[in-house]
């Protein structure tokens, strides 16, 4: 498995970037290939610049940036890739040229879609369009029109990889079967409260204790064994109660916590440095869950706080810290894409509550954006219709009342108003373009949509009419789940039923009031989702508005915490 691991992203990480909140689209014009191709040269040519060197020297030291493990396949793709560049690259050549000569980015459809400005002139063409080049290039292996990323030599068992662990939403170390895990990674305990004995089904964070835990901490919270002096159990002492219960997300790239390193895709910022995190990223599918404002339970180590920023903030932390008895009880089951309908086939059955052996659980159904976002040139008639959303969400709601101890408690979130987006950042310098200051968000988002593979068309884009109208559907769908919490709540025994409105706009509306700047809670790369400091606000506001309108949801501040810290401290810790 050790070794499975170490094949990473290597410079297929441009592959995924472009797929990040679903699943990427025909690939019109080259699609996620030339997205990537565009990308990676753009970062090559730009470090040529910086050192002085042509692009096979650059892309040799971009090579030699990634960690050890990495950087053999890396330089595979650099022996094929190399000679290539050295033979059909002419002095006028940006990375699209380079790309359009490849025959990675094509134009089926309308004119070719550019991520770099052109130079007076230019023409885009296949090598094989040029007689000279093509007599140049006839000792190579040079690749067909409309050839994959993943074709490429040093590639594709990272895609194979790639598809194997992106779709699997269950830890890949569980021997119990319980989900939860003792590894790290790899849906492990970034993402629910590490297994603390992977050999036991019924121990597990969240458990209701077996005997006390007298010999065992049943459920994984760190309080275990007798007190000397009254030789009573100290969980019963301690944690008796209490109310402890736990938290979980059922949520899509939001409360995954989708993020991409602005570092790894400004080449005045990339180095060595940069890249150390990159296989627990890797492994997390680039989303950071232990960062996340839902499941957060960690601030950076030296080596993460080079490529993400800020303190964190969560609902668990705050759980946790109102009652220590709660440690480890969190799950984040957030996929990126994850639509309505996904999460009532499939993804939903990852989330892990026994019901009568577990204490109860606070699930926040949060699918905030992606039943409106898509790819897709006609997205209107692509998003979720109401009828769909109240058919999903129903479906979910009853899964959970079969599975969720008695006594817990459902939040159905409303979804965003995305618009902030491109009114936010559309005249900012998105950082691929960050050397030359020639690459806005509102070409980015242009750019994406002419690939069609934005992760959401309706809100990245220039067209104004084309966001009202994927607000006005995603008000709609949020007026849905309002209604089946005002109208069903009484229908499911085992769990109370509430709605919230979506917190990322009202924090925005704080925050913008404060004479701040919107973008700055914005995700720099992808400019679609929430970033660190965005994560504690949203923390912030759901835990305010909790203690303000569901204040039985949190339940009791626990007056045993200090003795609990005192005995035990860290309780464990989360590693």
């Amino acid at each position: 498995m050790e070794d499975r691991l170490k094949m990473k992203f290597l410079l297929t990480l441009s592959f995924v970037l472009f797929c990040f909140a679903g699943p990427c689209h025909a690939d019109v014009n080259g699609g996620s290939t030339c997205a990537a191709c565009d990308v990676v040269l753009g970062l090559v040519e730009q470090t040529s610049a910086i050192h002085n060197e042509s692009l096979v020297k650059a892309l040799e030291r971009i090579c030699n940036y990634l960690p050890d493990d990495f950087q053999k396949s890396c330089k595979v793709f650099l022996e094929y890739i190399g000679p290539i560049l050295i033979t059909i690259v002419e002095d006028r050549d940006t990375p699209d040229v380079i790309c359009s000569k490849l025959g990675l980015c094509t134009a089926e459809t309308g004119p070719q879609c550019t991520l770099f400005p052109l130079k007076p002139g230019t023409k885009l063409h296949h090598y094989s369009q040029d007689p000279v080049l093509v007599q140049k290039t006839k000792h190579l292996d040079m690749p067909k029109v409309g050839v994959k990323i993943c074709d490429f030599p040093g590639i594709k068992e990272i895609c194979n990889w790639i598809d194997d662990i992106f779709s699997n939403h269950e830890p890949a170390v569980d021997l119990d079967g319980d989900k939860h895990s003792p590894y790290e990674t790899l849906r492990g305990y970034s993402w629910r409260g590490k297994d603390c004995d992977d050999r036991l089904t019924g121990v597990h964070p969240g458990a209701r204790t077996i005997n006390d835990d007298i010999n065992m901490d049943s459920n994984c919270n760190g309080v275990k064994g007798l007190d000397p002096t009254t030789q009573m159990p100290y969980e019963k002492v301690l944690c008796e109660g209490s109310e402890p219960r736990g938290i979980a997300v059922l949520g899509d790239s939001i409360s995954a916590h989708f993020h991409l390193p602005r570092e790894w895709f400004n080449a005045t910022e990339l180095s060595t440095a940069v890249f150390e995190g990159l296989p627990y990223i890797g492994e997390n599918e680039l989303d950071w869950p232990a960062f996340s404002y839902a499941t957060g339970f960690m601030n950076a180590t030296d080596t993460l706080r080079k490529v993400i920023h800020g303190p964190t903030d969560s609902v668990y932390l705050r759980m946790w810290e109102r009652n220590r008895c709660n440690f480890r009880d969190y799950q984040n089951i957030a996929v990126n894409g994850a639509r309505s309908g996904a999460m009532a086939d499939t993804i939903e059955k990852s989330l892990y509550r026994n019901k009568t052996g577990d204490y109860p659980l606070i699930v926040y159904y949060a699918l905030v954006g992606n039943d409106v976002c898509n790819g897709h040139p006609d997205t209107i008639n692509h998003m979720t219709k109401p009828d769909e959303m109240k058919e999903n969400a129903l479906k979910t709601l009853a899964f959970l009342d079969s599975m969720l101890p008695m006594g817990s408690y459902v939040f159905l979130t409303g979804l965003a108003d995305g618009r902030v987006l491109y009114n936010s950042l559309k005249d900012r310098i998105h950082p691929i373009g960050a050397l030359r200051n020639d690459v806005t968000y509102a070409h980015f988002y242009d750019y994406f949509n002419c690939l069609e593979i934005s992760p959401c068309t309706g809100w990245m884009n220039t067209n104004q009419t084309l966001r009202d109208l994927t607000t006005q559907r995603a008000n709609e769908l949020s007026a849905v789940l309002e209604k089946i919490a005002n109208t069903s709540a009484g229908n499911y025994k085992n769990f109370k039923l509430w709605y919230n409105e979506n917190p990322i706009n009202k924090v925005i509306d704080e925050w913008t009031a404060q004479g701040k700047q919107a973008w700055e809670l914005l995700e720099p790369v992808d400019g679609f989702h929430s970033n660190q400091l965005g994560n504690v606000q949203v923390a912030r506001a759901i835990w305010q508005e909790m203690e303000q309108q569901w204040p039985e949801v949190l339940g009791k501040v626990n007056p045993n915490n200090d003795k609990i810290r005192a005995i035990f401290g860290d309780q464990g810790g989360y590693r």
